[in-house]
């Protein structure tokens, strides 16, 4: 048989995309141009503007007669709104000598500093700077208001950088009519040139496309990679069984909308993005999927391509790999430590202090054994105990106290086989970063965690809870701190966001809960329950330990 190898863009296509492109390149050249320079004359039109506000305001009798009343603010602020409402400007600032505000377009900000350089105006100058203050960037104009050579106040005027570039915009609209024009122009062309040419082209007859469309069913099928088509009102057009099995969907999904599959919100929008998304990374049901989606284009139907790949094992040996990279780090801080130690016990030696010398070094050696056997006694299961050893360094290196509490208490051989350690790493392992990142700065600078089993029903939980001294979490965010890609840090390598969303979907696997509250004294505190099956699985913590404040234990 025959393969049908499939035929390169046809000539009406390509000569459209030639007329594309040529005149994209001419119209992003001509509106670079156009931008910058119609952008810096709306700059310098909008600074002589303010200034002249500034100036006539200063030079305004009534103005200065108001600076001398006891409250400037009663007859300033009314008369500030209608300069501002009469002359187009954003803003009108009136303040004293010092730059305290008596006038602003928000109420709230009168009182206050104002944000901005004042130098040159205290000075008697007038001048003009863009500068950003409470309002967002702005082209500003400061000048004195003089009584005699004396300065009793100032005046700001300004516009903002917004506003200016809307000015510079409107003037772009002439030329991108005129490139939508000439793109129309292209399309009738090519759909002639098109319509011509499809009369004379040989397609496949309906053999070839039938024994096509079989190999391509099989291809679907064989493929171990999810593989989503969705049409142009994104609905499902097709999925193989490796899609169904990574979006944990089942039944007859083809016809229906993405938005009523049941996904999480941010994979759904991912789903139904008009711009292609690569290799995203998602959370779904139980897995974390790579996710790449491609927009179809093409005569009338339009719709998008999706790919899901499982990274499920991988994310979770990352996250251990990413907890060993702490260990190793902290070891060699330790080791720097230990060579600065030895060095002191050296130098001791050689200036004849033998005995100070060996107290040093015992009293070096018996605080490191103390922390490892306080935190072993505490956290017997070595998996935690590691973690917890190696976190506790990895913390000190940034300033954070890592104290386990006192009823802290998990012996070896409690958790069942059914609860691996790779998944306590990940729970335990994210909070104590998290906490950690939140008490950084703060003071104090302090990360509590506690481990232990509890009775529960007709059997036992193990409870993991990480409090910190940090900024607390806001109970308006308390359930989206636990989804993917929410984060109130800044955005690093790799983005931010996953490590919650992770311990969540890890404690949904085991069957528990994972709560956020707040902190006694201050910051958020997270814990974790998982079930650990029969009575006999565990030793409960008696009555009332959950309840007991995050504080004490071993640092």
């Amino acid at each position: 048989m025959r393969l049908h190898v499939p035929r390169p863009r046809s000539l009406a296509g390509q000569l459209f995309a030639m007329q594309a492109v040529l005149i994209a390149v001419v119209v992003v050249g001509y509106a670079l141009f156009s931008w910058i320079s119609d952008r810096g004359q709306a700059q310098d039109a909008a600074g002589r503007q303010a200034r002249a506000v500034s100036l006539a305001i200063a030079d305004s009798p009534s103005v200065v007669a108001a600076i001398g009343t006891p409250d400037p603010t009663a007859r300033l602020q009314p008369y500030a709104v209608r300069v501002m409402r009469d002359t187009d400007v954003d803003f009108v600032t009136i303040m004293d000598p010092y730059g305290i505000r008596w006038t602003h377009p928000d109420p709230a900000q009168i009182g206050h500093p104002f944000q901005g350089h004042i130098e040159r105006a205290q000075r008697g100058e007038t001048f003009t700077e863009t500068y950003t203050g409470t309002l967002g960037p702005s082209v500003r104009a400061v000048t004195p208001v003089l009584d005699g050579d004396r300065v009793v106040g100032l005046v700001s005027a300004g516009i903002k950088v917004e506003e200016i570039s809307k000015r510079a915009q409107e003037q772009l609209t002439a030329l991108t009519g005129v490139a939508a024009g000439a793109l129309l122009l292209g399309a009738v062309g090519t759909y002639v040139i098109n319509a011509r040419l499809r009369r004379h082209t040989h397609g496949m007859n309906a053999d070839e496309l039938s024994r096509m469309h079989d190999y391509h069913q099989a291809a679907l099928h064989a493929v171990r990679e999810g593989l989503l088509m969705l049409d142009g009102q994104y609905r499902v057009a097709l999925i193989n069984d490796g899609g169904r099995e990574l979006l944990g969907v089942t039944g007859d999904v083809v016809g229906a909308s993405v938005a009523d599959l049941g996904l999480p919100a941010q994979l759904t929008g991912a789903l139904l993005a008009s711009e292609p998304r690569v290799d995203e990374v998602h959370l779904a049901a139980e897995r974390v999927l790579v996710v790449n989606t491609s927009p179809v284009s093409g005569g009338e139907r339009r719709g998008t391509v999706v790919t899901l790949r499982d990274v499920t094992e991988l994310q979770s040996l990352t996250g251990e790999l990413d907890s060993e990279r702490g260990f190793t780090q902290a070891l060699r801080s330790q080791a720097h430590e230990a060579a600065n130690r030895l060095h002191t016990v050296v130098s001791l030696i050689e200036l004849g202090r033998a005995e100070e010398a060996v107290e040093f070094a015992t009293a070096e050696l018996e605080l490191a054994q103390a922390l490892t056997d306080q935190v072993v006694a505490a956290v017997g299961e070595p998996v935690l105990a590691a973690l917890l050893l190696g976190k506790t360094a990895q913390a000190n290196e940034r300033g954070v106290e890592l104290v386990v509490a006192r009823e802290s208490r998990l012996d070896d051989g409690l958790l069942p086989p059914s609860l691996p350690a790779r998944d306590l790493v990940t729970i335990l392992g994210n909070l104590v970063d998290n906490a950690v990142d939140a008490a950084q700065g703060a003071v104090p600078s302090r990360v509590t965690v506690a481990a232990y089993t509890e009775a529960a029903g007709d059997g036992s939980e193990l409870v993991m809870r990480v409090s910190d001294t940090g900024a607390g979490v806001d109970p308006a965010h308390a359930d989206l701190v636990f989804q993917r890609g929410f984060s109130t840090k800044p955005s690093g390598e790799g983005g931010r966001g996953l490590g919650l969303a992770l311990v969540r979907q890890a404690v949904r696997r085991h069957g528990g809960t994972l709560t956020v509250t707040g902190a006694e004294g201050g910051g958020a505190r997270f814990e974790a329950r998982l079930p650990l099956g029969g009575a006999g699985s565990g030793t409960a913590t008696p009555a009332g330990v959950a309840g007991r404040p995050d504080s004490g234990g071993v640092a």
